[in-house]
């Protein structure tokens, strides 16, 4: 639930054409008998942002590939990727980022040249994806505005700087934790939900002094405490938590330093094994974390990983921008744009 993929929403839309070109992704199949959803129509609103509209069709088209079981979740997701796409590319326009139109055509004939190559039609991988190649060629400008401005952004000595100040995102350390999340619900403010999570780290922490105190003094020691500390946080994990990870516990497995949005990156990278965190604010929430393992990794220079650095610089610039757009920007979700789509 809090790993992201920080792709833009571009680059993930010509990545799909590119992959269908070379006969690599098949159109999207349906169980028997069921018939693909019917497309909505081209003007239908779903989103405005700053009175920039985004397509129901753009939504049906990430959904339609995904087949999500749990419909409005993924929608939400989708929705909310959407938005943060129109954000940075208006705020990349603000600065007049501008796109060569040179290169855009070059990049165009090279995705048509793909096609020939590969003897496929992309007329028909654009038909199948519900897109026209005058979208195609929108996603592939903002795609290009974006790298652009990374470029700019991405100096080698900025690099070096967040490689050397962040070695275990890049060295291959990896901690495990269990996790308890507080969804910041509409009429729930921050506050509130950071004073559920303070109440239930206090609440493990005074069940796991009450079951240690029962145990035989013998065999009370370091070990035991913390299979009691792991247990008790687990179970109100499973009573409590809002994310899906609360069916096992809370457990998230082994995660990397750039596998999490940063807030709880950072935090879980900083705890010692079976050290509880105070709550943490995403944008997926509060959460409480527990961890309970850490895997070091290996020795790395920069210079070898420096493209990593570079994508996770560009991911972490994406949440810096979008973090400072979204509170002033103007969205209004149309009411009429939610309901699911029926076969026809």
């Amino acid at each position: 639930m809090i790993a992201q993929s920080r792709w833009s929403l571009a680059l993930a839309t010509l990545f799909t054409v590119g992959i269908c070109l070379h006969g690599q992704d098949a159109p999207p199949k349906f169980p028997p008998g069921k018939d693909a959803p019917t497309p909505p129509p081209a003007h239908v609103i779903a989103v405005t942002v700053n009175n920039q509209p985004i397509a129901e069709l753009a939504i049906f088209r990430a959904l339609l590939r995904e087949q999500p079981r749990d419909y409005d979740t993924a929608r939400k997701e989708v929705v909310n990727f959407l938005i943060d796409n129109v954000l940075i590319d208006q705020y990349l326009l603000h600065l007049k980022i501008a796109v060569d139109a040179k290169l855009v055509e070059e990049k165009i004939d090279q995705i048509k040249g793909e096609a020939v190559k590969n003897k496929t039609d992309l007329e028909k991988v654009l038909k199948t994806l519900h897109l026209t190649e005058e979208e195609l060629r929108r996603e592939l400008v903002c795609a290009l505005r974006w790298e652009k401005f990374v470029e700019q952004q991405a100096t080698d000595t900025t690099l070096k700087d967040m490689f050397d100040k962040n070695v275990t995102m890049f060295d291959g350390t990896r901690v495990q934790a269990r996790h308890i999340l507080v969804k910041i619900e509409p009429g729930t403010t921050q506050e509130q939900a950071i004073a559920r999570a303070a109440g239930f780290k206090k609440a493990v922490e005074e069940q796991t002094a009450q079951e240690f105190a029962k145990m035989p003094p013998a065999s009370q020691n370091e070990t035991e405490r913390v299979k009691i500390l792991e247990h008790v946080f687990s179970e109100i994990a499973g009573k409590e938590s809002s994310c899906p990870s609360r069916k096992n516990g809370g457990a998230l497995g082994y995660f990397d330093r750039s596998g999490m949005v940063e807030p709880f990156s950072r935090t879980a990278f900083a705890l010692k094994p079976y050290q509880m965190s105070e709550p943490v604010v995403t944008e997926f929430g509060c959460h409480l974390i527990l961890a309970t393992d850490r895997k070091n990794g290996k020795d790395v220079k920069f210079e070898d990983a420096k493209p990593f650095v570079r994508a996770v610089y560009s991911d972490r610039l994406r949440e810096a921008v979008v973090a400072a757009m979204r509170p002033r920007a103007q969205i209004v979700v149309s009411p009429m744009a939610s309901e699911k789509p029926k076969a026809p």
